[in-house]
């Protein structure tokens, strides 16, 4: 009797604590409801207009016939403060839905580290096509090996370093976070951004 009464006591701890852990809680928001259909999970990015290096990166979950769930919620940077999205590597990305090209935890090139790549984009400028985007990622700032280097470009100093050349931008630790849900749950396939 002493095993039941105890396994009476963990359990509900357990799951407690498995459902308290990671960055945030799940809870329900207003997304895009394109990927509803399908079910899944997706990248969503959320710009700041008043501070586009305090906007948010979600990782959601599709829920067919309801509104989508909040898996995962990040403080991420795109751009150097330019809000023009044409702007090639300065403004913050483009609104529209990208396809997820790959990821990878040791990415040796512009970036290094953890990245997910996300497929080019082709601004508006005032209602008609403007600037390709290329060279977009969801990264941060570290060594190849995913550590942390010497050089500025490798090293996570502060808040500052959520600025980007047009990326989305994440603290090592918030990608690598993500990179676990990720691997857990099922790696998304596309980025909404708005």
């Amino acid at each position: 009797m002493r095993i039941d009464s105890l396994r009476a006591r963990i359990t509900p701890l357990a799951l407690t604590a498995a459902l308290l852990g990671g960055v945030t809680t799940t809870s329900a928001m207003t997304a895009p409801q394109a990927h509803a259909a399908g079910g899944g999970h997706y990248l969503y990015f959320k710009k700041n207009s008043a501070d586009p290096i305090n906007s948010r990166l979600y990782l959601m979950k599709s829920v067919p016939n309801a509104a989508d769930r909040t898996v995962a919620s990040y403080r991420a940077g795109s751009g150097n403060g330019s809000k023009n999205p044409c702007a090639t590597a300065r403004g913050w990305l483009p609104n529209g839905k990208y396809a997820v090209e790959f990821h990878r935890t040791n990415f040796d090139g512009i970036i290094n580290g953890y990245v997910i790549k996300v497929s080019d984009k082709r601004c508006k400028n005032n209602g008609a096509s403007g600037t390709k985007r290329t060279e977009l990622f969801v990264h941060s700032e570290m060594k190849p090996n995913g550590g942390q280097g010497r050089i500025e470009s490798e090293r996570w100093d502060g808040p500052s370093d959520y600025y980007s050349n047009g990326c989305v931008k994440l603290k090592p630790a918030d990608i690598k976070n993500l990179f676990g849900k990720a691997g857990r749950l099922g790696w998304p396939k596309t980025l909404t951004v708005k």
